[in-house]
C-alpha cells in the first residue's frame, strides 16, 4: 500500500509541473479545471461508495463509542508531530510549542494519545497544520482548485504540499508491511467514519458544495480562524467554524 502512494505521489509531482504563473490566475475563477475535476470527482465518489463508506458504517456500528474515540485520539496525537514541524516553519513557535505539549502529555499521561489528558491541562486541541498551510504563508499562491484521484479536494499548492505531508508523518516509517498496511486502514476508516454525519449537511450540487467547504476552509485553517470580510478581519473559534462542516 505504500509503495501505491509513493506512485501517487510521483505523479503528483509530474502533473504539478505548470509554469508558477498558473498559481496566480484563481482570483476570478478559482476552478478552471472543472471538466476534469468533475470526472475525478465521480471517480472518488463511485469508489467511496463502494469501498470506503460502508467500511465506515461497519466500524461505527462495531465499535463502541469510547473505543472509536480513542481510536481517532491516537491518530489525532500522531499529527501532532507534523503540526509541530509546520508551525516551526510557519514561524509560529507559541503553536509549535503548543503542539509539542499536546504530543507529549498525551503519548505519556494518555497512554500513546488514546485519551486526551492535554485537553484537561490548558493544552486543548488546535486547528491542523500541513505543509500547503505553510506554503501559504511563505507566500505561494493557491492555484486552481484540483480534484486528486482518491485523495480527493485541494489546490495546485496544496498538492505540492502532500509529498512532504507524508514524509512528515510518522506513521510512514513502519517497515513492517501488514502492520503498516493495517494502521493505514483504520486510520483511512477511522477518518471516513468521523466524516459520515456531516454528509446529511450536503445541499445542492455535492460537486460545488465540496468544492466551496473545501476552499473556505482552507482559507479558514491558513488564517488560524481570522476571516476577512467586507468589514475587516474577525476572528472565530473552531466550535462556531465546525457547524459548516
Amino acid at each position: 500500500m505504500k509503495s501505491i502512494v509513493k506512485s501517487l505521489f510521483a505523479l503528483l509531482s509530474l502533473g504539478f509541473a505548470t509554469p508558477y504563473t498558473s498559481l496566480a490566475q484563481t482570483e476570478q475563477n478559482p476552478d478552471p479545471w472543472q471538466g476534469f475535476n468533475r470526472a475525478v470527482f465521480t471517480f472518488n465518489d463511485t469508489v467511496d461508495r463502494w469501498t470506503l463508506k460502508p467500511l465506515a458504517k461497519t466500524y461505527k456500528f462495531v465499535m463502541p463509542d469510547p473505543l472509536e474515540i480513542g481510536v481517532s485520539n491516537i491518530f489525532s496525537n500522531i499529527m501532532e508531530v507534523p503540526n509541530t514541524i509546520n508551525g516551526v516553519l510557519q514561524g509560529d513557535l507559541k503553536g509549535a510549542a503548543h503542539d509539542t505539549g499536546r504530543l507529549l502529555v498525551n503519548t505519556t499521561l494518555g497512554i500513546g494519545g488514546l485519551l486526551d489528558v492535554a485537553q484537561y491541562m490548558n493544552l486543548p486541541a488546535d486547528t491542523p497544520e500541513d505543509f500547503g498551510q505553510t506554503l501559504a504563508v511563505w507566500g505561494v499562491g493557491q492555484g486552481p482548485y484540483l480534484v486528486l484521484p482518491l485523495f480527493g479536494p485541494s489546490t495546485v499548492r496544496d498538492g505540492f504540499g502532500k509529498p512532504v505531508d507524508y514524509y512528515t508523518n510518522p506513521t510512514t516509517y513502519i517497515d513492517h508491511v501488514p502492520t503498516d498496511n493495517t494502521v493505514m486502514a483504520v486510520s483511512l476508516t477511522s477518518t471516513r467514519a468521523r466524516l459520515l454525519e456531516l454528509e446529511n449537511g450536503i445541499t445542492g450540487d455535492r460537486y460545488v458544495f465540496v468544492r466551496d467547504v473545501y476552499l473556505q476552509r482552507r482559507d479558514y485553517l491558513i488564517n488560524n480562524g481570522e476571516i476577512e470580510d467586507d468589514f475587516g478581519t474577525e476572528e472565530f473559534d473552531e466550535e462556531d467554524f465546525e457547524g459548516e462542516f
